[in-house]
């Protein structure tokens, strides 16, 4: 049964979600999301989210900062037009029921913090548990709203485009008509179709060993938008949290930036500091330039980690300003206010996507993408601290408003949409073989595409993932479909596009760092890296 709406949002992130309760406004809503509706990245967020409101702070500031950050390539036009945006995007999240720390001046005093990078303090959260106030603020009036249906555990397989549907024929103008995606709990593939379709899946940190991410980050926007034959850009520039517990029983479990926005300081197992020389703000440097120090740090002491200690702050402060992180490490028998953390760098949020312009289209027509999934040069080489919501609501306003001009209520010229053949395939009894390529694929990342690389480990690299894709397209088309099978699949394509990515940069720039060119060629790579393929 074909399903129709007038918007068709995939993933229930900050960015999926307020997109969906604007556009229920102007129309019918369908969202599509692989887990529960509140399992994120957004839900796992801890920092929160940048903007100028104090007196003493300015858009030109904000907007330096996050040129700094960002090494020179961010795009100006959407720095501009996402700080400059970013108070109106504040004031209707508090409109929403969003519940963010106050101060000690009253109602209209917020308690802004400081991360990395930037120069004042203009960091909305709440407490060190942002992202699940938002997350859960927006889902709660989403599911009250009659506009907006959400279908939990539904994993999209592929886009559906007009080219694919009349026979791959190159003279038919592309679009997107909706998707197909795989009903979890039933197996049945259900098709999902829309005037425009917005992609909000996230980011791709499971593509590494080490990773701050939750378990759904695996690239599946990224890979659609792929497959659909849109354009992918700055793949390259994965950025590395530099404080990620180091605990065998803590998975992904971040230490927000806000730590060392607070005073943390980080030191090495002796006891000593190291970022101070490192770079004139010391600990609150931008990430890439601590996480290098981080890992350089290890390399030559050999240590398995290094340490942030915030205990001068004393029990009472950091007890309140981080509850859910002094909680979480005194469960791991670790009191942050008597000693320092163990941390060590993570993958955590991809700089790249899936290319579009100031209102979150992509090349392929009806199709959006919004949020990390999304490239759209306001990060450039290394996102600033607590860009990220403020990017996701920026763009989910603007691609509403494209949305609604170009294609509301002018639905695709009617065709039948085929439904999902699966052909001979079988149910699967190799699910090794998703579990082997899975750990092999992770690990070959980390070791050959991590914090610094080379030529060399960047080509082994390749030559592993054609492997790797191979045995996972025959898996593909021989055995019934899974949520596993699909993930690995989207994993291993982001995985590609990181590796051709670096390839393509011949500098060190900003979170991409290599032995073969360790400088920055402003005169011919201050630019975006591109990657195309055919539409499929």
């Amino acid at each position: 049964m074909e399903r129709h709406a007038n918007f068709l949002v995939i993933g229930s992130g900050i960015a999926g979600l307020s997109f969906a309760l604007r556009a229920a406004d102007k129309g019918t809503v369908t969202i599509i999301t692989k887990r529960a509706a509140d399992e994120s990245s957004t839900n796992y967020a801890q920092g929160g989210i940048a903007t100028v409101w104090s007196g003493e702070d300015s858009f030109e500031s904000h907007i330096e900062d996050t040129h700094l950050a960002g090494a020179g390539i961010c795009h100006e036009d959407t720095v501009e037009l996402v700080v400059r945006n970013a108070p109106d995007c504040i004031r209707e999240l508090i409109d929403w029921g969003v519940r963010f720390s106050r101060g000690k001046g009253g109602a209209k005093d917020f308690d802004l913090g400081r991360e990395g990078g930037h120069t004042q303090r203009r960091i909305f959260h709440a407490k060190d548990l942002t992202g699940r106030e938002v997350e859960q603020a927006l889902l709660a009036r989403a599911r009250e709203n009659k506009k907006i249906r959400i279908y939990e555990n539904h994993a999209a397989i592929n886009l559906i485009t007009r080219q694919k549907i009349e026979s791959f024929d190159p003279s038919v103008a592309d679009e997107v008509i909706g998707i197909y995606a795989l009903d979890q709990d039933s197996g049945a593939v259900h098709i999902f179709t829309a005037d425009a379709t917005i992609l909000a899946t996230g980011g791709a940190g499971k593509v590494y060993l080490y990773t701050s991410n939750p378990d759904i980050a695996t690239g599946d926007g990224i890979a659609l938008a792929w497959r659909a034959g849109a354009t992918i850009s700055d793949m390259e520039f994965v950025q590395f949290h530099p404080t990620c517990l180091f605990h065998p029983h803590a998975k992904s479990f971040l230490i927000s930036e806000a730590v060392r926005g607070e005073g943390a300081t980080l030191v090495n197992r002796e006891g000593k500091r190291f970022m101070v020389g490192q770079h004139p703000m010391a600990e609150l440097a931008p990430r890439d330039i601590v996480a290098r120090a981080i890992d350089t740090e290890l390399k030559r002491t050999g240590a398995d980690c290094v340490y942030l200690d915030i205990t001068a702050k004393g029990p009472k402060f950091i007890k309140d300003r981080f509850p859910n992180i002094y909680k979480t490490c005194l469960s791991f028998g670790i009191d942050m206010t008597k000693t320092g953390l163990p941390v060590v760098p993570a993958a955590h949020y991809l700089c790249g996507g899936v290319r579009t312009n100031l209102w979150g289209e992509t090349d392929v027509p009806r199709l959006f993408a919004i949020g990390e999934c999304a490239c759209t040069g306001l990060h450039g080489a290394n996102r600033l601290a607590s860009n990220s919501l403020l990017e996701a609501l920026v763009f989910s306003d603007r691609a509403l408003t494209r949305a609604v001009e170009a294609y509301k209520g002018k639905s695709p010229k009617k065709m039948a949409v085929p439904k999902w053949d699966s052909g001979k395939a079988q149910d699967s009894d190799e699910a090794v073989v998703v579990t082997q390529n899975w750990d092999e694929l992770r690990r070959l990342m980390w070791n050959y595409v991590g914090i610094v690389r080379s030529d060399k480990r960047l080509s082994r690299a390749l030559d592993r993932i054609e492997l790797l894709k191979r045995e996972i397209a025959e898996y593909y088309w021989n055995f019934k479909l899974t949520g596993d099978l699909l993930e690995l699949r989207n994993l291993c394509t982001v995985a590609e596009l990181i590796v051709r990515c670096a390839m393509q940069r011949k500098e060190s720039r900003g979170l991409h760092t290599t032995i073969d060119y360790p400088h920055a060629d402003d005169e011919n790579w201050r630019r975006d890296t591109t990657l195309r393929r055919r539409r499929i």
